[in-house]
């Protein structure tokens, strides 16, 4: 078939489509990965849809006045004529983050709408999304950060790109920036999107887990790091009821239900531990239950003497028994705790047991956290949603301290310390306040959270500098290993006046540097002093060429003024600018008057006006900005070696241990991963950098246990998930 000169052939174009589409270079398996996870997400927004008419009209049906009343109601109708739209652009903004891991290094692309800090005189609606959002994705990453990590690894693996966990384009803050966008023209109250995007976090973000677990089967089956090992199933807690991690809403009539089914649950657990706190009597056919009223006395009096040292001795359920003795010879009676009060005793004390025993808390904190027992039991048995609600403030309390104390490192001067002293201070105010009104959590909590919002925003300010140094260094270095590359390359094997040597060596070189740093080595600016140089060098040797001499008059005049050019540009010493001037004006008079000689011979003139020649035979290698520059360790390590795999796994912003002794340790945070050499930066609490190492140094420490990473999930759920599993198989061995 003739094929007119302006048709193209049908398959011809589809091939240049494919070849021009970024699609097209995205592997198969990443394709498959990003279709299975638009279908799940699909049916998650479906369902949020489809609930969100009801959950609209509840609230309308609830409301206290016709204005609230239409606010639902309008909210209602202005979701479902968008509903097709915002599933639409959810999914677009999604195909586009898989598009551009394959266009752009996405790591700065993080969720702007998640990681935005409003400014001071920002209205009150976006600061509550903006809490809202934060708490979301920190909820989900809480929750599924293990499986997260392993799919952000993976795909660092694949497409040899550097992504962290927010950037991911499957992580909870791009998927909440994929909702923000596609819902922005929606006309509705933000009490009303702070409804829905509850929905989307109960519809979409709750369902992540087997998001990740699906796409890291998918990627493992084709050889992306096989050898890491699954995720765990979701939390124990989760399996013992589907609400124990639920954070109900305030004023939600299933509320009451949901937490007695929770403490229900967790007291079928605990049946095989009942009994270990009763009086030391011997057994009377008359015992008499204390209620929780005289129960909470009995704390309260513990409370006044729990012991400032090591928590070790302390046990509390002994001291309840002798104090239960005591009562029980004194009124006749086995007196006795209710079954629910005890139950609620046993679980606390296991639950500190475990945060006692907890190798991610410092030592010289977990005395200050221990003597918080008495009052979370209090709490606890004055309110069981301590157990099954995350926002509960005594419960979030708790977690606050064991995260600020993550990075907080042991000294000699340790109790003058700032956290050391606030968290001092919190427990003491609840052990000597503290009777039974729950409302002082809720007042320490937000006290300590501005404390630590401070010191936070104090120690990321540093961090940031800390980082932009590191990244300024690497950059440097690298420019310099490239200036170093292009002298060798022109001057090596070249015999040379020392003066043109000299100045290429010491001034030229930081002429091509600056270059380098502020245009790059692909720019026209970069490829001119390159030009300059070679010129140069080419201007002041010997040609038998007979045209080289009028090739060397048309050179001259350009030349001289790019040399001024850079040298200005690198505010070069004037003095020593026109010395050197002078220098090779005499030296190309002597290149123009030895045209026509053969090479090797003398240079015409006067013996005593010979310039000094020498031979570049040895390597240029310029001087560092710092001492001791870090180099790529010359050790080679395997892919899959368990140490590198470990490194690879290391997300920015993850808590580690060095060990430097059986005495002594350091904890810091990993800042930075900078080039070259895949230098590791980490810094302390306070955002100061105390370590650094190569990406094979410290896969080799991971090998030999001199590093731990931290654990920094919510240390009550790390607790509570492990007393779970013990009573389980506990009860398996029943």
């Amino acid at each position: 078939m003739h094929n007119d000169g302006n048709v193209v052939p049908l398959h011809k174009a589809a091939t240049d489509q494919a070849n021009a589409s970024p699609l097209a270079r995205l592997p198969v398996i990443l394709l498959q990965v990003r279709d299975k996870a638009a279908q799940q997400l699909r049916h998650g927004l479906q369902e949020l849809f489809d609930n969100a008419d009801d959950t609209l009209f509840e609230m309308a049906d609830r409301a206290q006045n016709n204005v609230d009343q239409n606010t639902f109601f309008e909210a209602m109708r202005d979701l479902r004529l968008k509903r097709k739209s915002i599933e639409r652009g959810f999914l677009e903004k999604l195909f586009e983050a898989f598009v551009g891991l394959v266009q752009y290094d996405p790591a700065p692309a993080i969720a702007q709408a998640v990681a935005y800090v409003p400014p001071a005189d920002t209205c009150r609606d976006d600061l509550e999304r903006t809490l809202a959002l934060e708490a979301m994705v920190a909820k989900a990453g809480n929750r599924d950060g293990f499986a997260l990590g392993q799919l952000t690894a993976r795909l660092n693996v694949l497409l040899g790109k550097r992504l962290d966990d927010r950037s991911n384009p499957l992580g909870p803050a791009m998927l909440c920036e994929y909702f923000l966008e596609s819902g922005r023209n929606l006309g509705v109250e933000i009490k009303v999107k702070l409804i829905i995007l509850k929905l989307f976090e109960r519809y979409v973000l709750s369902e992540a887990d087997q998001l990740y677990a699906e796409a890291n089967q998918l990627l493992a089956a084709t050889g992306v790091l096989p050898e890491l090992k699954p995720a765990p199933a979701r939390r124990a807690l989760d399996q013992a009821t589907a609400s124990i991690q639920a954070t109900p809403e305030p004023g939600v009539a299933q509320m009451d239900e949901s937490v007695q089914e929770v403490f229900a649950a967790l007291q079928e657990l605990l049946l095989h531990v009942r009994g270990s706190v009763v009086p030391t009597l011997e057994a009377s056919a008359e015992t008499q239950p204390i209620s929780t009223r005289d129960l909470l006395r009995l704390l309260s009096h513990l409370q006044h003497y729990v012991p400032a040292g090591t928590q070790d001795d302390f046990d509390l359920r002994n001291h309840l028994e002798q104090l239960l003795t005591r009562v029980s010879v004194k009124s006749g009676k086995s007196r006795v705790v209710g079954v629910a009060d005890e139950d609620v005793i046993n679980l606390v004390a296991m639950l500190f047991e475990f945060i006692l025993a907890d190798r991610n808390l410092p030592e010289s904190l977990k005395t200050l956290i221990g003597r918080l027992q008495i009052p979370m039991l209090k709490v606890a048995v004055l309110d069981k949603s301590f157990f099954s609600r995350s926002s509960h403030p005594a419960r979030r309390l708790l977690n606050e301290i064991a995260a600020a104390a993550m990075g907080w490192g042991s000294c000699d001067d340790y109790q003058r310390d700032s956290l050391y002293l606030r968290i001092e201070q919190v427990v003491q105010r609840l052990l000597s306040d503290f009777v039974d009104d729950p409302a002082i959590f809720s007042e320490l909590l937000a006290e300590f959270l501005a404390f630590t919002s401070d010191e936070r925003r104090r120690s990321e300010l540093l961090e940031q500098r800390t980082r932009d140094a590191e990244e300024g260094r690497a950059k440097a270095e690298l420019a310099r290993r490239r200036v170093e590359q292009a002298l060798n390359e022109g001057l090596l094997g070249k015999v040379l006046p020392l003066t043109v040597v000299e100045f290429v060596q010491q001034a030229w070189s930081k002429v091509l540097l600056l270059t380098c740093l502020k245009h790059g080595e692909h720019s026209s600016e970069w490829r001119q002093g390159l030009q300059t140089m070679e010129q140069l060098i080419w201007s002041v040797q010997r040609h038998t060429d007979p045209d080289a001499a009028m090739q060397l008059l048309a050179l001259v005049p350009d030349l001289l003024k790019a040399l001024r050019d850079g040298l200005n540009s690198a505010a070069f010493d004037p003095f020593a600018t026109s010395e050197f001037f002078s220098q090779l004006e005499a030296l190309h008079l002597q290149v123009f008057e030895g045209f026509g000689e053969k090479a090797g011979q003398p240079w015409p003139g006067l013996a005593d006006e010979q310039p000094a020649m020498v031979a570049v035979e040895e390597h240029i290698i310029l001087p560092c900005a710092e001492e001791g520059p870090l180099e790529a360790a010359p050790l080679a390590l395997a892919p899959n070696d368990p140490g590198v795999l470990r490194v690879e796994q290391l997300r920015l912003g993850a808590w580690v241990e060095f060990l430097e002794d059986e005495d002594n340790s350091v904890r810091c945070k990993l800042a930075a991963i900078v080039q070259p050499g895949d230098k590791y930066i980490f810094v302390n609490r306070t955002g100061m950098k105390v370590l650094e190492r190569t990406r094979v140094g410290l896969a080799l420490e991971f090998q030999r246990g001199a590093v731990r990473e931290l654990d920094d999930t919510l240390l009550f759920d790390r607790a509570l998930e492990s007393v779970i599993g013990s009573l389980q198989r506990l009860n398996r061995g029943k």
